[in-house]
């Protein structure tokens, strides 16, 4: 019986299992708790997902929920004309500092590899064309902030980020394109001091977002 709660928990959390069996915790151990967010095949064969502790045995729409209630108001875009494989690390990182929405701007379909199943815990909105995506902006009031080291551009170190904004990624390689720019409110660049060019786009993704982190979670000045 303890062999088939296991394999159905196996089914249950797919690839959302890390590393070896002793990550995470084993079944439930005592009398079963009374909680309408706990799953009772985990409580039965264990959590092994890569969730932080507080979200052990939760079923996953209890977490999604009680994220939701939490949420920061920043957004994230990238555009994707070309099948970016730097999309599935953007949303990890916009999950990992708890992004209100990813958008995803040109092809619906991305590789979802790098999220490490993280989309499951965040909402992850496709927009055909960017059009679509300052509408949405104007619509819900956020100021569209580009991100690419181009001239022109406005230090991210010195800049006030605005609290309600998505911060708008290009492609690896040639960066937001022309119509990007068009909807931008500014476009910032980042700081760079060797030989390549540019970084990554998703690291550059993960220093803006943790750039909006210290200021308006940790009060920081730019």
């Amino acid at each position: 019986m303890q062999e088939a709660n296991r394999d159905n928990a196996r089914d249950l959390i797919g690839t959302d299992l890390v590393g070896p069996a002793e990550v995470g915790v084993g079944p439930w151990q005592g009398e079963l708790p009374d909680d309408p967010r706990l799953d009772p095949e985990l409580l039965a064969a264990g959590d092994r997902r890569n969730v932080v502790d507080k979200y052990r045995y939760w079923r996953l729409e209890a977490i999604v929920e009680d994220l939701d209630t939490q949420r920061n108001p920043f957004h994230v875009a990238i555009e994707n004309w070309q099948h970016d494989l730097n999309i599935g690390s953007v949303v990890r990182t916009a999950n990992a500092f708890l992004a209100h929405e990813v958008h995803i701007v040109g092809n619906r379909k991305w590789n979802r590899r790098g999220a490490m199943v993280t989309d499951r815990y965040q909402h992850v909105r496709h927009h055909p064309q960017l059009a679509d995506l300052a509408a949405y902006a104007d619509e819900h009031k956020l100021a569209v902030i580009g991100i690419d080291n181009l001239p022109g551009a406005v230090p991210l170190e010195t800049y006030e980020l605005p609290t309600d904004c998505v911060l708008l990624f290009g492609q690896e390689g040639p960066g937001l394109t022309e119509a990007a720019h068009a909807i931008c409110t500014d476009v910032l660049s980042i700081a760079q001091f060797g030989s390549t060019r540019s970084i990554n786009a998703s690291a550059a993704a993960a220093i803006a977002m943790h750039a909006w982190i210290r200021r308006h979670t940790f009060h920081q000045k730019p």
